[in-house]
């Protein structure tokens, strides 16, 4: 769609907020990941404290796939199940992909744990030795590493199955500013062969057997090597706002304004203050407690108890928007913590749920790519960018896609 007549965008809003790890069930490619029977909803929905009410209004259980709710009669959304295009499972490239961007290659891991040329730069840079250098849990790294790490100030770095190089440290031995500018020197070597997507800042506290993980994390992300939605509506003058590590996961690319948060909690008041205000354009929203609290320490009620939180706020958002506004809900991957195969992300489906007073209730199927949601993002503001996805614009106009 072209349209170049920007006082056709003035009030128009889009609150695109993501359920970081939200899946609902296991992808057609999931077993090539080791990801098969992976399902996260599924899990969380056999928690007793379990509940999706506005979610379910919104058309959650009426997606393709899923068998065992009988979904909303009368949905007041139009809803999707949508497949990663992109070849990874990770933050960074689930986001980059809701941004319009398919990513052909992965992003390079280390399960055997850094090279030395790596490592021998790191270390030479920063003054300090390294400890660890494998994949890790991060909960169970620094009680196994901390007492070494207080003893020696030695840093602990770690990875993932995730494109990730970790760095670990206690807020009293390594201030956060200094773990921050370790994190920078590690970004600005691992470039080229060595792009991983994230760089992360992970501080923590407590004493010998009781260290804890603070909210005080950072990340050091890849720059994208495209321009995502983000900048394509920033260079059409509007407001390209983001909430939690939206900014971070970009590298601060694309952005007008951001702010960070230290949780779910933060993350939604902060959604709804900017709605208070007037702005015209995107804004991003990532809610990561979802992934970070509890998909990846595999906590069914916790992250049953957190989807519950959001749901009770649901009603706060609906009544804070504005005629033209459509509020986007999606995830970027899956982690299920029902999966005991592993800790790390799950190769899954996620949704996408639309919701406005302009947004024809209907199910829009499967979509081949989350860059569907770039595209539709775009055309509903009528910025004239295009992006690797299908724009979905007719549910918004009120016009049926069947």
């Amino acid at each position: 769609m072209e349209n170049n007549n920007t006082d056709n965008n003035k009030n128009k809003r889009v609150i695109l907020i993501v359920m970081d790890s939200f899946g609902i069930g296991e992808a057609p490619d999931a077993a090539l990941f080791g990801d098969a029977s992976a399902d996260t909803m599924r899990s969380c929905y056999k928690s007793k404290y379990f509940r999706a009410d506005n979610l379910r209004k919104m058309g959650l259980f009426n997606i393709d796939g899923i068998d065992y709710d009988e979904g909303c009669k009368e949905p007041i959304g139009a809803f999707a199940r949508m497949t990663e295009a992109s070849a990874g499972k990770d933050t960074t490239i689930g986001h980059w992909e809701i941004a319009g961007i398919i990513s052909d290659k992965p992003l390079p891991t280390y399960p055997e744990g850094f090279p030395d040329e790596v490592l021998d730069e790191f270390k030479k840079q920063t003054g300090r030795g390294v400890l660890c250098n494998k994949p890790y849990s991060g909960t169970v790294v620094i009680n196994e590493y901390g007492d070494e790490h207080v003893r020696t100030g030695d840093l602990i770095v770690y990875t993932s199955a995730d494109s990730v190089f970790q760095i670990a440290a206690h807020e009293d031995i390594v201030p956060c500013e200094e773990l921050y500018e370790y994190c920078r020197i590690a970004r600005r070597i691992l470039t080229g062969k060595h792009g991983v997507g994230r760089v992360i800042a992970r501080p923590f506290i407590g004493g010998s057997g009781d260290y804890k993980r603070t909210a005080n994390r950072h990340d050091f992300s890849l720059v994208p090597p495209k321009k995502t939605m983000l900048d394509h509506i920033k260079d059409a003058g509007l407001d390209s706002i983001a909430v939690g590590k939206i900014h971070d996961i970009f590298a601060g690319t694309g952005l007008t304004d951001f702010v960070y948060t230290k949780g779910n909690a933060e993350g939604i008041e902060r959604t709804a203050e900017y709605m208070k205000k007037d702005f015209n354009g995107l804004l991003f929203v990532n809610l990561v407690d979802y992934d970070m609290l509890y998909g990846h320490r595999r906590d069914i009620d916790g992250y049953a108890k957190a989807v519950a939180y959001f749901d009770e706020k649901l009603p706060e958002l609906f009544e804070l928007m504005r005629d033209d506004d459509v509020l986007m809900i999606t995830a970027d991957h899956g982690c299920d913590p029902g999966f005991m195969a592993s800790t790390d992300h799950t190769r899954e489906y996620t949704p996408y749920l639309l919701y406005g007073k302009n947004i024809e209730p209907q199910n829009l199927g499967t979509r081949k790519t989350f860059a569907d949601i770039a595209a539709t993002v775009l055309d509903y503001l009528d910025v004239p960018a295009k992006t690797d996805g299908t724009s979905l614009y007719g549910c918004v106009k009120g016009i049926s896609q069947q």
